[in-house]
C-alpha cells in the first residue's frame, strides 16, 4: 500500500463492501464499429466491453453492487441501472454504512486498485478523489452528497460532480498514490489500456528467462487470442499436447531431433503462460483450470524425463539410465502430488491456483524451492540438445528431483509442527 500525502486519509477496515457507480458521459467519443461488440459507444479492450470488464473487476475486488447512472436511455445489460441521483440515494439508504465510489464508465477497472480502494476509509472526511477519475464518498456523507448532486442538472460528468461536492463539502482529501486508473476517453486510448492490462499479467514469481523471453511472446499471443472464442482450458490442452509431442524426439541421440524436442518443450512453456493470461484477462479463472495447468506441466516434465531415459538406455544398450529416469519421474510426480494434496486440494474456486510449495512462501527454504520450481531449466535442456547431450540433463534431474521431493516433505513436516498447539505450561497444584 502506498503512503498517503494527506494525514486526513485513514486506512481502516470498512464496515461494508463499497458500492460502485458509473457515469456514462465519457463514452461519447467512440463511434467506430471496430471498437464495439453491440453498442458503438462501448469500447472493447482485450475481448471484453469496458463496462463488462468494470463489472467483473469490481465483483472480483469485493464490491457489493455496481450501478450505472442512465442518461438519454443509455444502459448496459450486465449492470443495474438507476435513472438519477435521487433514485441512487433511495437505493443507498438500504446500505448507509457502505462507502460509495463514483467513476466514469470509460474507466479501466483493474482488480488491484479496486481492492486497494475498497480497503480504505475516509472518515471523518466527507469525500476523496483522484481528479476527473474517481470520487469516493464516506458513508456518513454519501446520502447528503447524492441529494446535492440531484439538485443540480448535468451531473453526469465526473468533473461536474467534483465541483458540486467541493461547493458542498470543501476540498477533498487525497487517495493513495497506488490508485492511478486510466480513463479510455478516445479510441487511441484503447491501445494504452491493452498495454497496461498486459503488463499487469507479468508475475513477480516469473524466472529470469520467463520474464524476459517467454512472457513477452506469450503476451503477444494472448493479445491476439483475447477477442477469439479460444478458452483458457483449450490453451492448457494445446500447451500440454505440444509438450507431449516433444517427448519422443528425446528417444534419439541425434542433435537435430533432440533440438526439435527441446524447442517443443520450450513452446509448451510459452503457451502454458497463455492459459493463465487469458483467464485473468477475461476473469475466467477456475479451480478446474488451475488443476489442469498444474498437473499438465508436471506430466509433460515426467514424459520428457522418461523419454530421455529410454533414449539413453537404448543408446547405451544398458538398463541403468532407466533408473535415472525413474528417479527423475518419481521425484517430480511425488513433489507435485504432495503440493497438490496439501495446498491446492483444500482450496476452492480461483484460490486453488498453484502459487507456492509452502503456506509460508516468505521463508528462505520456501523461496528456494519456489525458485527451483520455475522452468528456466528448459534453456539448459535446449543448449544440451544442440550437441545431442540432453541425457546429461537427465542425470541432473535424477539427482535434483528426489532431493526437491524430500525438501518439500521436510518443509511440510516443519510447517505442521509449527501449527501444532503447544502444551500448556500451567502447573497444576495439589
Amino acid at each position: 500500500m502506498a503512503n498517503y500525502h494527506s494525514q486526513d486519509f485513514i486506512q481502516t477496515a470498512m464496515s461494508e463492501a463499497p458500492i460502485l457507480v458509473l457515469l456514462p458521459a465519457p463514452l461519447a467519443p467512440f463511434g467506430s464499429a471496430e471498437l464495439s461488440l453491440g453498442r458503438e459507444d462501448d469500447p472493447v479492450v482485450l475481448g471484453l466491453r469496458l463496462t463488462r470488464r468494470t463489472f467483473l473487476a469490481a465483483r472480483r475486488a469485493g464490491y457489493s453492487q455496481v450501478f450505472f447512472l442512465e442518461q438519454n436511455g443509455y444502459s448496459t445489460p450486465w449492470i443495474a441501472a438507476v435513472q438519477d441521483w435521487r433514485s441512487l440515494a433511495a437505493t443507498f439508504a438500504c446500505s448507509p454504512t457502505a462507502p460509495l465510489v463514483v467513476a466514469p464508465a470509460a474507466i479501466l477497472s483493474e482488480v488491484d486498485w479496486l481492492k486497494q480502494l475498497a480497503g480504505t476509509q475516509i472518515e471523518p472526511a466527507a469525500w476523496a478523489s483522484v481528479p476527473n477519475r474517481i470520487v469516493m464518498l464516506a458513508p456518513a456523507s454519501a446520502l447528503e452528497a447524492l441529494l446535492a448532486l440531484d439538485e443540480e442538472t448535468g451531473m453526469y460528468d465526473i468533473g461536474a460532480a467534483e465541483r458540486c461536492l467541493a461547493r458542498r463539502f470543501g476540498s477533498p482529501v487525497g487517495i493513495p498514490l497506488g490508485i492511478d486508473p486510466l480513463v479510455v476517453e478516445a479510441p487511441t486510448d484503447v491501445r494504452f489500456a491493452e498495454r497496461r492490462l498486459l503488463r499487469s499479467l507479468v508475475k513477480e514469481t516469473d524466472g529470469f528467462m520467463a520474464r524476459h523471453i517467454e512472457r513477452p511472446i506469450s503476451l503477444r499471443i494472448s493479445r491476439r487470442l483475447a477477442a477469439t472464442a479460444v478458452t483458457p482450458n483449450q490453451m492448457s490442452a494445446i500447451s500440454i499436447l505440444v509438450g507431449l509431442c516433444g517427448g519422443p524426439f528425446f528417444l534419439s541421440q541425434s542433435p537435430f531431433l533432440q533440438t526439435i524436442g527441446a524447442l517443443l518443450f520450450l513452446a509448451h512453456s510459452i503457451l502454458d503462460g497463455c492459459d493463465g493470461e487469458l483467464a485473468r484477462l477475461r476473469f475466467q479463472e477456475s479451480r478446474w483450470g488451475g488443476v489442469i495447468d498444474f498437473w499438465g506441466d508436471n506430466v509433460v516434465h515426467a514424459v520428457i524425463f522418461a523419454c530421455m531415459a529410454v533414449g539413453w538406455s537404448r543408446s547405451a544398450s544398458a538398463p541403468w539410465p532407466l533408473w535415472l529416469g525413474a528417479a527423475a519421474v518419481l521425484g517430480t510426480v511425488g513433489a507435485a502430488g504432495l503440493v497438490y494434496w496439501r495446498l491446492m486440494r483444500p482450496k476452492e474456486g480461483v484460490s486453488a491456483q498453484f502459487t507456492s510449495v509452502s503456506t509460508t512462501p516468505e521463508r528462505p527454504l520456501a523461496r528456494m524451492l519456489d525458485a527451483a520450481s520455475r522452468r528456466d531449466f528448459i534453456y539448459l535442456v535446449l543448449v544440451l540438445a544442440l550437441v545431442g547431450r540432453s541425457n546429461w540433463f537427465l542425470l541432473l534431474a535424477a539427482i535434483g528431483a528426489p532431493i526437491y521431493f524430500f525438501l518439500v516433505i521436510f518443509l511440510a513436516a516443519r510447517e505442521r509442527l509449527l501449527r501444532a498447539p503447544k502444551p500448556s505450561s500451567d502447573l497444576v497444584g495439589e
